[in-house]
């Protein structure tokens, strides 16, 4: 029963009418009193979770929490590509031609996720990684790799949620939820960093100052249930196939490609 209200408020899995008011919920101070609970419910690792459990002043404040300094390790390599957030992960290589892709038995096209044809050709044949995170998943984002901000923007108005069982049986939702694409220059090329909001509100927070990251670096957080999609460019990189399914922040997933 816990869980299913969790579920509920965190995955947002409701009308318009009541996933706002859940939200408010989420974040008055009375929200505070379930944080013991919640993290119970989800085995969430607190002793990775920067402050203790009482100095949180809502149930929204700990699902955004920083970690610990050391909590996650970053992998330095120059040639290494990191996950950019806690999650689930799955990996789509050999993007077609006309940029289609499947994702949970669900079609999709690059051009629908980035809402421009023209940028979806610059991705033909390259590859799409997807990282589902669950309520007990840190919830900030980083970037996989140095880089620069070339462009960023935001689409959607479509309210769907981004369960797993969302991304099975929901029309689309990666491409019709509310999104910011940010697009980067890294040593692996150009590619795109796009953040998937939650059901009915929008719950994405940027957080990088200037254009500038590091491999690593925070950009934004979600404050609801959320996937982050990686879209690279053909030959760019190398996934590493043994970490599909869960990851942290900071492992290796693959590699860049060297011509």
């Amino acid at each position: 029963m816990k869980r299913r209200f969790y579920q509920t408020l965190f995955e947002l899995n409701a009308s318009p009418w009541i996933a706002t008011r859940l939200k408010r919920f989420a974040e008055s101070s009375v929200s505070r009193h379930l944080i013991p609970s919640f993290a119970k419910v989800y085995d969430i690792a607190v002793e990775e979770a920067e402050q203790p459990l009482h100095a949180y002043p809502s149930l929204h404040a700990f699902f955004t929490r920083h970690l610990k300094p050391g909590a996650r390790t970053i992998d330095e390599s120059s040639e290494t590509l990191v996950s950019p957030c806690d999650g689930k992960l799955s990996v789509i290589e050999s993007i077609s031609e006309d940029s289609r892709f499947e994702v949970k038995g669900q079609s999709y096209t690059l051009a629908e996720l980035l809402g421009s044809q023209q940028d979806a050709r610059r991705y033909a044949g390259g590859t799409v990684v997807v990282l589902y995170l669950s309520p007990r998943d840190y919830h900030r984002v980083h970037t996989p790799l140095s880089g620069r901000v070339l462009s960023h923007y935001e689409l959607g108005d479509r309210s769907a949620p981004v369960n797993e069982l969302g991304l099975t049986e929901t029309v689309r939702p990666l491409s019709r939820n509310y999104r910011r694409v940010t697009r980067f220059d890294s040593p692996a090329g150009t590619y795109e960093h796009i953040m998937v909001g939650a059901l009915n509100v929008n719950t994405i927070e940027w957080t990088l100052e200037g254009d500038q990251a590091e491999k690593g670096q925070e950009v934004g957080y979600f404050s609801f249930g959320s996937t982050v999609v990686l879209c690279f460019e053909k030959d760019a990189v190398q996934m590493n196939h043994e970490k599909m399914g869960p990851v942290r922040l900071g492992d290796v997933i693959g590699t860049i490609k060297t011509n």
